[in-house]
């Protein structure tokens, strides 16, 4: 009695490339796009809305969301470029010669798609979800906290909703402003500080302005009624803005979604459950698109693939819109698109090997 190995060396080397090639394909996409997206936040950091520090955080939770958006696109052209090598290097030629066929394709491509999906499932009903919160708390906390981020020298500089305006002339590298010239209004009442040192301290009570060795001037314009004040040390209180945190739709979680009765809602559970199952579909249909050009180069059918995933892309998005706006019930948005990819992989499977090969193999499928 023969032994039959589960997994052979052929899956092995196939599941190691797409493996290769993925991990290639999607670090780009991620760096192209995540560089998009980062050059936003950093221009809030130059404007002092952001501070240094959260901006790698902020980094590496958008790395997450758009990492897990892009793997079924990532994957696509991973098959794509893998099996079209293959096709010209002649080495599926070898393959069929030895007695494997599609099914053995198919069963190599999977043995690496299977648990990508599983992973792309927890990455978009859980963790994408989490990193989304995470990022829109972060910016939030930031800009609550903005006051004082950002000043330089050499400039005017406005804060807490214009009741302080700064001017420093030099700041040392200890964090202590030198020759400063601060507009404040308290109470209403409008007032000028000028002082030769000042720095920023963050006490039980608050944070504040510690002014040194200066002068405060208070009153309304065209009044005759002004204080003139020298001082040693004077300090001013900077108020913290306290914000409510608005989440956007992806960043709801799995669960809120499954219980919520809100058609967007429903929309957009659909939208992350169609990333695992895409990986699957793109990865079903790619496999019989890598063979109708073995002929067009490595990358001959690269075009093709990038319409069908741009066209599959756009009609899930459009499938979405439509079931928040009651155009379609919630189940037609499930199951059409995906529905429209299963097809055109059996058509195409149909196309190379006939309908009637596509009917065997089912059958016996079926009966086993």
């Amino acid at each position: 009695m023969t032994r039959r190995t589960i997994i052979t060396v052929l899956d092995k080397m196939i599941a190691q490339d797409l493996l290769k090639t993925l991990g290639a394909v999607w670090t780009v996409l991620i760096v192209v796009i995540v560089s998009r997206s980062f050059i936003r936040i950093l221009d809030k950091a130059i404007e002092g809305r952001v501070s240094s520090e959260t901006l790698l955080s902020i980094l590496s939770l958008k790395i997450i969301t758009t990492g897990t958006e892009l793997l079924p696109a990532a994957l696509f052209m991973a098959v794509l470029m893998v099996l079209g090598r293959m096709f010209r290097d002649q080495e599926m030629s070898a393959i069929f010669s030895a007695g494997g066929g599609t099914g053995t394709i198919y069963r190599a491509t999977f043995l690496l798609v299977l648990p990508l999906s599983v992973m792309a499932a927890n990455l978009s009903l859980f963790a994408a979800p989490w990193a989304e919160t995470e990022a829109v708390k972060l910016l939030q906390q930031d800009e609550d906290s903005s006051d004082l981020r950002g000043i330089a020298a050499g400039k005017f500089t406005e804060y807490s909703q214009g009741d302080l305006v700064f001017y420093v002339e030099s700041i040392s590298a200890d964090n202590v402003m030198h020759q400063l010239f601060v507009q404040t209004k308290q109470q209403g009442m409008p007032g000028i500080i000028s002082a030769k040192t000042a720095r920023v301290l963050d006490l039980p009570e608050g944070r504040y302005i510690n002014f040194e060795q200066g002068e405060r001037t208070m009153g309304k314009p065209g009044d005759l009624d002004y204080v003139f004040e020298t001082f040693t040390e004077y300090a001013v209180r900077i108020e913290e803005k306290t914000s409510a945190i608005n989440l956007k739709i992806k960043a709801e979680s799995a669960k809120t979604l499954w219980l919520s009765t809100t058609l967007a809602d429903k929309a957009e559970l659909q939208r992350r459950i169609f990333i695992p199952l895409s990986l699957v579909l793109l990865t079903f249909l790619g496999v019989p698109l890598a063979q109708t050009a073995p002929r067009g180069g490595v990358y001959g059918n690269i075009l093709i693939g990038f319409l069908i995933y741009f066209s599959y892309g756009n009609l899930a998005r459009l499938s979405q819109l439509w079931v928040s706006n009651q155009t379609i019930p919630a189940w037609l948005g499930g199951l059409g698109v995906n529905t429209f990819l299963l097809v055109a992989g059996l058509v195409l499977l149909a196309k190379l090997h006939g309908w009637r090969w596509l009917m065997i193999t089912f059958k016996t499928k079926a009966s086993l």
